[in-house]
């Protein structure tokens, strides 16, 4: 099948993890492939942008009557509507909220004992132990949300012997029990008062800019951020700020203002910040299910059957 020179192959090797983009229809035996054109009017199944690459997908929708296959039974970056009028079917994947989580403690654990910048020295023959530690145990995890990740940051801190408590707007004394962690009396309090402040809330007009200049300013000078949510929620410019004026001791980011960062852009040369390219769901076994159950997705579509459809 032809699909023109511009037509973009998303492939996924399934047996050894990895996604990789081809603009050629050679395949490979452990691969499975999505593909979209943008300039050709098709009946073909289309892989959506993720939610966090932060791009509305409706110039898809534009393309002609395709369906479309989003990672995850959200996404944001979709519009529904504009697809409903297109005559576009939507339809998702499961996804594990594991990797995030697994993430978050990379990052945290990074920050508190010092493990790229120890890395670093050993490999260029460096400072031999140049860095002293934060501890954990003993320690106050501050949570900012507590829903399905959130809980399993909380336990993961649990376990380490942390003192954790978590706020939200609509975070209940019941919910925080059912966990097994402190209510912050305010957003306030748990930021002045924790070590490790980590970010696990839905990006809405309530969250956005929750943590600013002023909120940053509450931190303790030694404590942390960790940031693997949304980046609109933490003012960006003031984390800049923050961190460049060391008023906190550094942060953990996975997400951006921009993705993928432009060449030159700030974050990637500021100190006290160790920061991923958004890997927070970029995991084997997630890949392996985006990719199968878009494949199920797409073979029930042509079935005349849709099945996991959105919203």
């Amino acid at each position: 099948m032809h699909l023109g020179a511009n037509a973009v192959v998303h492939r996924f090797d399934v047996r050894r993890g990895r996604r990789v983009v081809h603009r050629s229809e050679r395949r490979h035996p452990h691969s499975v492939s999505l593909w979209y054109s943008p300039h050709q009017p098709c009946d073909l199944p289309v892989q959506s942008p993720r939610e966090r690459e932060g791009r509305r997908a409706t110039s898809l929708c534009g393309a002609g009557r395709l369906p479309l296959v989003a990672s995850g039974m959200r996404n944001s970056v979709i519009d529904y509507a504009a697809a409903e009028a297109h005559g576009v079917t939507v339809c998702g994947t499961a996804s594990s909220s594991t990797p995030p989580v697994e993430l978050t403690w990379a990052l945290l654990l990074g920050l508190a004992r010092g493990i790229v910048t120890e890395n670093g020295a050993l490999r260029s023959g460096g400072p031999w132990q140049s860095t002293v530690g934060a501890d954990l145990h003993g320690r106050r995890l501050g949570l900012l949300g507590l829903g399905k990740i959130g809980e399993r940051v909380a336990r993961v801190g649990l376990a380490f012997g942390m003192h954790v408590s978590a706020w939200s707007r609509n975070l209940t004394k019941e919910r925080t029990a059912e966990v097994g962690v402190e209510l912050a009396p305010s957003k306030e309090d748990l930021l002045a008062t924790s070590d490790f402040v980590s970010v696990h809330l839905a990006l809405s007009e309530r969250t956005r800019g929750l943590v600013g200049a002023a909120e940053l300013a509450l931190m303790k000078p030694d404590a942390y951020l960790v940031n693997t949510s949304r980046a609109a929620i933490v003012d960006q410019d003031a984390l800049l700020a923050a961190l460049h004026e060391g008023r906190i001791a550094g942060a953990g980011v996975d997400v951006f203002d921009v993705e993928p960062l432009p060449p030159g852009h700030p974050m990637r040369t500021a100190p006290r910040l160790l920061a991923t390219p958004h890997l927070g769901y970029v995991s084997r076994a997630n890949y392996a299910t985006y990719y199968g159950q878009a494949v199920e997705d797409i073979a029930a579509y042509l079935a005349g059957a849709p099945v996991r459809r959105l919203p």
